[in-house]
């Protein structure tokens, strides 16, 4: 069984997590096709033994009209691409996973990357995979 957390946003990314606590993640792919086809290997490379665990998000007062359509626009390409693929999946509210492992960031991605280095050591992390990271540890230890 893997465990998906995936961070969405332009800036955002994708994580695994194994039954024995093997992590990989990477940054978001930039296309339609590069996310369908990486979340479709992990369904069809784990024999569709997994599930994901999505950042429930939401945009912004602070994001312009443009950016807050594009930014649920991106949403909704992720929750697609995992029903296509048949990744079940959960969303899940920042402050629980955070509150969960210990790191309420408060907006600070610094936070979450010292959280996601401490835990996964062996990992370059930057601050486009520390969240998924870290979600997706949450979602491994739901079980």
């Amino acid at each position: 069984m893997i465990t998906i957390g995936i961070d969405p946003g332009t800036n955002g990314g994708i994580a695994v997590i194994d039954e024995k606590g093997n992590a990989y993640a990477e940054k978001t792919p930039d296309t339609l096709q590069d996310l369908f086809e990486l979340l479709n290997s992990y369904s069809v490379g784990y024999d569709g033994n997994c599930r994901a665990y999505l950042e429930q998000v939401h945009s912004s007062p602070q994001m312009g009209v443009k950016s807050a359509f594009t930014f649920g626009n991106g949403f909704g390409h992720l929750e697609m691409a995992l029903t296509a693929c048949s990744i079940p999946f959960e969303r899940i509210r920042p402050q629980v996973w955070q509150k969960a492992l210990g790191c309420l960031t408060k907006g600070n991605k610094n936070v979450s990357k010292a959280k996601a280095q401490e835990m996964f050591p062996d990992i370059k992390v930057t601050h486009a995979i520390a969240d998924s990271l870290l979600i997706a540890e949450f979602g491994r230890r739901q079980k």
